[in-house]
């Protein structure tokens, strides 16, 4: 597994210069924040962009009107992708639409939600990440790429202590993205790419807002301790980037944000 630190990229990284004209994006979880920016990022660079939402209707059609009006086509998927007959008709939809999927942003995660069973973090960051890529390889052609999101917590938490109350995601999403990293073989039969991107808290995003409920003060205290948190332009710029850069190999990792910490345990 190769692996990129370094700054932050913004939003003039070196995937400006690329042309996604007649390439196709399916973005999971792009009603807001993260994914409906790679959802515009991806139409601005001339992607054509699938965009899935479970239940934020109204604001999945603003991300929408926002790729048409840069002249590129959008599909609006409504789906719980914990559920492996939507996820079958999201596909089914793509098909009839577009015949053909060129990238996979595995963005959409979580297990913080209230009142959800206790294995719906794995149900979400693994089962359904899983089932997504092998819907999608039928549909991708050679040069396809999938790009698996993740957080540092997560990535890292075989060796370093995650906050409390996040265990759950960090142990689910790890699951997932070892088990996508298992397919890599697999894909490369097919000329299909697999890239991970990992960020620190995220400025601006639910998750460490979530957080907090358990470990006060936990967004400013990061922010200090790296010395500043990457947004969710910066960040979803690194996925970007991550769609259009041939130069790394599949399972390479990209790092957004410091990935260092002391302890962000919170008791």
């Amino acid at each position: 597994m190769t692996e990129t630190k370094g700054p932050q990229p913004s939003g003039d990284s070196s995937a400006s210069s690329v042309s996604l004209l007649g390439k196709t994006a399916l973005v999971t979880g792009a009603s807001r924040g993260i994914g409906a920016s790679v959802a515009r990022q991806l139409a601005q660079l001339g992607a054509d962009v699938a965009i899935n939402y479970r239940s934020k209707g109204p604001r999945a059609q603003e991300v929408a009107a926002a790729i048409e009006a840069l002249g590129r086509r959008s599909l609006l998927l409504q789906a719980d992708i914990t559920s492996p007959a939507d996820i079958a008709s999201t596909f089914d939809q793509i098909r009839a639409a577009w015949s053909h999927l060129d990238i996979l942003i595995l963005n959409a995660s979580g297990g913080l939600e209230k009142d959800k069973p206790a294995d719906y973090a794995m149900k979400l960051n693994l089962d359904a990440q899983v089932n997504l890529v092998h819907a999608t390889i039928p549909l991708m052609p050679e040069g396809g790429r999938i790009v698996f999101v993740t957080s540092h917590l997560a990535h890292f938490s075989a060796t370093k202590p995650v906050y409390e109350g996040y265990e759950p995601v960090a142990e689910s999403k790890r699951a997932g993205e070892d088990a996508i990293r298992s397919m890599i073989s697999a894909l490369a039969e097919r000329g299909i790419r697999l890239a991970v991107v990992s960020g620190d808290l995220i400025e601006g995003t639910i998750t460490p807002r979530l957080l907090q409920r358990h470990n006060p003060g936990l967004i400013e205290d990061r922010r200090q301790e790296a010395g500043s948190l990457p947004n969710v332009e910066e960040f979803a710029a690194a996925i970007v980037d991550a769609v259009v850069n041939t130069e790394h190999p599949s399972g390479h990792t990209t790092y957004v944000g410091s990935t260092e910490w002391s302890d962000p345990t919170r008791v």
